[in-house]
């Protein structure tokens, strides 16, 4: 990736108050916002982190959006798990450049993208056949349709009714019943492989935990994560006012037998 901003490249635009535009480069193309008109052409063969001025006198600085970034402003139907929750999920499932990865569902393809961009190998499942297309079309947008083209599967599925897939080394769900699925996921992965599951409710999470006992599963954990910001401003260092508390819980465990 050059440095200088491209025709087709993703962009974040940041202006004085922090507030954040996600915009594709198109020739004569032009961000309209409340601080007036910006032409792409005036970013286009310009140096990441360049700041410029819009027809009404803003200052917007451009940066090529993180995950994270884009994750937050990609466009969405299903709710995305949170980048608080992404960077855990990717610990507790180890995943590891070449991992053999079933996620069901892909909803607009947080999970995916994150789970790509460490090196997994995917085939996805999911019901809903616009949140299908949807998940593609982010991945492919973030990460380019070269970089996922063999590594990402996503089929018209219901994984509550069985996996095809064998020799699985992770197994990551975003479902209303995880619970049902580890008797398949117990037969698609290899002994010693992971199943993580992100589950809004404690009840489902306990619904879970009780299917992975029966299930020939073990070393089984579940967590919350908090995410508290802190405000730094010279002699003054306090706690944010918000923070981001309760999203989903994380359970993993081992396929022991």
């Amino acid at each position: 990736m050059t440095n200088l901003l491209s025709e087709g490249d993703q962009v974040m635009l940041v202006d004085a108050k922090r507030r954040r535009y996600l915009v594709t480069l198109a020739e004569g193309g032009e961000f309209h916002s409340h601080v007036g008109v910006l032409p792409h052409s005036a970013l286009i063969g310009q140096p990441e982190g360049i700041s410029v001025r819009s027809s009404g006198g803003g200052r917007l600085l451009a940066i090529r959006p993180t995950l994270s970034d884009f994750i937050f402003k990609m466009p969405r139907g299903a709710q995305v798990i949170y980048p608080k929750d992404l960077g855990p999920i990717l610990m507790l499932a180890d995943i590891f450049p070449g991992a053999r990865v079933l996620e069901s569902g892909v909803g607009s393809g947080a999970l995916s993208m994150t789970l790509l961009r460490a090196g997994a190998d995917i085939t996805g499942y999911e019901l809903r056949e616009d949140f299908a297309s949807r998940a593609v079309r982010n991945v492919t947008t973030f990460l380019g349709a070269a970089t996922v083209a063999d590594r990402y599967d996503v089929e018209l599925r219901d994984v509550y009714e069985g996996i095809d897939v064998d020799e699985l080394d992770r197994v990551v769900l975003d479902l209303p019943e995880p619970g049902r699925v580890v008797d398949h996921a117990a037969k698609a992965l290899h002994r010693g492989g992971i199943l993580v599951a992100y589950t809004p409710q404690i009840t489902q999470a306990a619904q879970l935990r009780g299917a992975l006992t029966e299930g020939g599963f073990g070393l089984a954990e579940t967590i919350e994560v908090l995410h508290r910001g802190w405000n730094i401003d010279g002699p003054s260092v306090r706690p944010d006012h918000r923070m981001v508390a309760h999203t989903g819980f994380l359970t993993s465990a081992r396929l022991l037998s």
